[in-house]
């Protein structure tokens, strides 16, 4: 068993964010985390509109940058999966995949989304996950971002820069993305928006895709498409990890409750990130949002 000050659940920006305050104050923090630190962020290809950050930044570097800060202010980094986390009490626990235990009075729950879903045939054997990670396998090959927000707008260009064209498709009759890279996809050249249509279905040989099903969001109206060894990049959005807690915090709309603070309705337990309901899902509002947890969990750390 190992005991701290502050256990924080989730090594992406909001994680991060809150252990580095709660550390400059004074706490003796170990923040967990599943795989790597840097959560979504870590896996895109371009972070975009944080204030001051350089244009270029991939998730890549921006997560090595915060695991950089957390050496600096020696918080304790654990990369072992949280099999189970327990609020009752005084003593706040997580317990993770090796076995070893963390014992704490605070805690803050940064963990983050994890990739949401279509629920279609072929889905989970041939979606691939990240541009940045399997892009490079389709150099020269046409590929399928199926999403219109900024997340996957942003992907698709990203793509454009290896794959022969990029088919943009989303149920919208135009892309839900901001000007920006609206403006972007337009000049790209190689990618096509696909407008009111949704991935209804994805064959292949085991090994690669040979065909996709589309359905025509307003005639219902389904097509096959033969594309040989394409590539298929979902973006649907996040569902936001609340399993471990969901029947020990309040919730609304899925996510975890706070207040101004970042209090959940469990003293001393706190959220932040794309976990906690709010209205604006970026870096900066995950960076802000750890930064008051990481701020109340310390004065109240030290008001015991």
């Amino acid at each position: 068993m190992v005991a701290c000050d502050l256990i924080v659940a989730g090594g992406g920006p909001a994680g991060v964010s809150a252990a580095v305050y709660a550390a400059s104050r004074g706490l003796n923090v170990v923040l967990l985390e599943a795989r790597r630190v840097g959560g979504v962020i870590g896996g895109v290809s371009l972070v975009t509109h944080y204030a001051a950050l350089p244009e270029g930044m991939t998730g890549k570097r921006f997560a090595q940058f915060m695991l950089d800060q957390l050496a600096s202010a020696k918080v304790r980094v654990v990369v072992d999966p949280i099999v189970r986390i327990d609020l009752e009490g005084a003593e706040k626990r997580a317990v993770c995949a090796s076995g070893e235990e963390y014992r704490a009075p605070f805690m803050v729950l940064a963990l983050g989304t994890s990739p949401r879903f279509l629920g279609v045939p072929g889905e989970r054997e041939y979606r691939s996950m990240s541009a940045v990670a399997d892009g490079p396998a389709f150099a020269g090959k046409s590929v399928y971002v199926i999403g219109g927000a900024d997340g996957a707008v942003k992907e698709a260009l990203f793509l454009s820069g290896i794959a022969s064209k990029v088919h943009l498709v989303c149920v919208e009759e135009r892309l839900a993305c901001i000007a920006q890279f609206r403006a972007s996809v337009e000049a790209a050249g190689n990618i096509e928006v696909v407008p009111a249509t949704s991935l209804v279905g994805i064959e292949g040989d085991g090994s690669s895709v040979s065909r996709l099903r589309f359905q025509s969001v307003t005639t219902g109206e389904v097509r096959t498409v033969h594309d040989e060894g394409c590539g298929v990049f979902v973006y649907a959005g996040g569902e936001p990890c609340v399993g471990l807690v969901s029947d020990q915090v309040g919730l609304c709309g899925g996510r975890i409750a706070v207040d101004d603070r970042m209090e959940t309705s469990v003293c001393g337990v706190y959220a932040a990130g794309d976990v906690r309901d709010k209205q604006v899902f970026q870096v900066a509002t995950a960076v802000a949002d750890g930064c008051i947890a990481g701020v109340s969990a310390a004065a109240a750390f030290k008001a015991r």
